[in-house]
């Protein structure tokens, strides 16, 4: 498969992770508000968590499985979090995972990456689903995920276990026929 793209917003630049932001990453990704929400992030999150992250995300694009890319300022490259989505091309559906620096909350960084994410997953990947769940009591999760026209579809009981506590996922989910492009991106030509 071809290299990473890179996605610009208004604001963000879209695009691989690199070796020399992974302090950045394991910073951003190690903090503990950063944590509490997410799944698959460990703690303590280390420059060699970071290192398997920028490997698994470039494995994840050569196999057509997935793409993930660091999310930064576009004026600057200053790296903010994280968006991505894990393909099932049989199903030609994704989940969408996205998170941001404590520092970078309520900026609307999220709701820009997720949704030049979608437009490019149904755009680009042809891709006729998109889904993201939450963990209950996440509602700034939620409230991205209805800014991008996400529905609620439902809530999986205890679906996860983290840290030996049981929690809610909420599904959200939107199809190709009902997105509506909300913020304007393009694909950076190399």
């Amino acid at each position: 498969m071809a290299n990473l793209p890179t996605i610009l917003t208004p604001r963000l630049r879209l695009r691989a992770w690199r070796e020399g932001d992974l302090p950045r990453l394991a910073e951003l990704a190690g903090a503990p508000e950063v944590y509490r929400f997410t799944l698959r992030i460990p703690r303590p999150y280390t420059i060699e968590h970071a290192r398997q992250f920028m490997h698994v995300q470039r494995e994840a694009w050569a196999k057509g499985e997935g793409l993930i890319l660091a999310i930064a300022r576009r004026d600057g490259d200053e790296v903010m979090g994280t968006v991505g989505l894990e393909i099932n091309r049989a199903m030609d559906r994704a989940e969408l995972g996205f998170w941001v620096g404590v520092e970078h909350w309520n900026r609307g960084y999220a709701t820009e990456a997720a949704g030049a994410m979608l437009g490019y997953g149904f755009g680009n990947l042809g891709l006729n689903r998109i889904f993201a769940g939450h963990f209950a009591g996440n509602e700034a999760s939620a409230r991205v995920q209805q800014k991008l026209g996400m529905k609620r579809e439902g809530v999986l009981r205890q679906a996860f276990k983290k840290d030996g506590t049981y929690h809610d996922d909420v599904i959200y989910a939107i199809l190709r026929g009902e997105f509506e492009p909300g913020v304007e991106w393009t694909i950076q030509s190399e």
